[in-house]
């Protein structure tokens, strides 16, 4: 058997919580930017082709659980760390006065538009299934 002291691509799927989140945890950064994916609204879901992509800054989002249900907002930060995202109009305030942002999980999201801002990411939602392959 191999050692899951790193992560590994022969580690396939398990049903223990606890190798789940060992999976969760050492994942290289490739695989935790899928990790921190969302659902695409009907209307960019139909015109992409794609339900679900990952989230990015700049994308704008609406809540669809939890205490801030309903709410939109831009994404100002992406922590691929903990696996949060974070929104500009979703914070708390402190005994303090001063105001933080409330981490959110990207599957309590949905995606309503999309940052084109990159060359990459228009690429890969132009690009069709299939294409390339014989």
């Amino acid at each position: 058997m191999f050692d899951m002291k790193e992560f590994s691509k022969k580690w396939i799927k398990s049903s223990q919580p606890r190798k789940q989140r060992k999976y969760r945890y050492h994942a290289p950064l490739h695989i935790r930017q899928k990790l921190v994916s969302a659902h695409l609204d009907k209307k960019i879901r139909g015109s992409y082709g794609k339900r679900s992509l990952p989230i990015r800054k700049g994308d704008e989002v609406i809540v669809l659980r939890g205490e801030f249900k309903k709410k939109k907002g831009n994404v100002t930060r992406v922590d691929l760390k903990k696996l949060k995202i974070f929104i500009d109009n979703i914070k708390r305030k402190k005994v303090s006065g001063q105001e933080f942002e409330i981490p959110i999980d990207p599957s309590n999201v949905m995606i309503t538009s999309l940052n084109l801002g990159d060359k990459m990411r228009k690429k890969s939602l132009l690009r069709k299934e299939g294409v390339g392959k014989k």
